[in-house]
């Protein structure tokens, strides 16, 4: 359920424009821009990892990891392959303010000090769930 909106939030904001037919804008790097993307369940988890066993004075990079990253084209196909509807999408070539070509966190860290907590919702199954999401948020709890 999160909201992402078209600067903040890409994937649920892009699964949102999808499902709604919106314009979903691009700004520069040809679409290539790679993020990763993580369940919440997963970020629950890690959370009460570290309640269990805290470690003063870390910082860690909680996300998805390079095995849950996709660039935005890259979405875009997962996203039309799910819903069979095509993206509409427009292209601005100008890069947005202090935006990274591409960004995955680094796990080693966070595995290396709580084994026992890993990645388990893959990127399909993300997908998934936001497109279901939204879908139900549009139409009121009926599909």
């Amino acid at each position: 359920n999160h909201s992402g909106v078209e600067l903040h939030g890409f994937l649920s904001y892009l699964i949102k424009c999808n499902v709604e037919g919106r314009e979903y804008k691009v700004f520069g790097y040809k679409g290539k821009q790679v993020r990763d993307n993580i369940h919440s369940e997963d970020v629950a988890r890690f959370m009460f990892e570290f309640y269990k066993s805290p470690r003063v004075a870390e910082v860690y990079n909680l996300g998805g990891g390079k095995g849950n990253s996709c660039s935005i084209l890259e979405a875009f196909a997962k996203v039309e392959q799910i819903t069979e509807r095509p993206m509409n999408w427009k292209y601005l070539d100008e890069n947005r303010n202090g935006d990274h070509i591409c960004y995955y966190s680094d796990l080693r860290k966070m595995q290396s000090h709580y084994p026992g907590w890993s990645v388990t919702k893959k990127l399909p199954d993300i997908f998934e769930a936001i497109v279901a999401g939204q879908m139900d948020r549009n139409t009121n709890g009926t599909r």
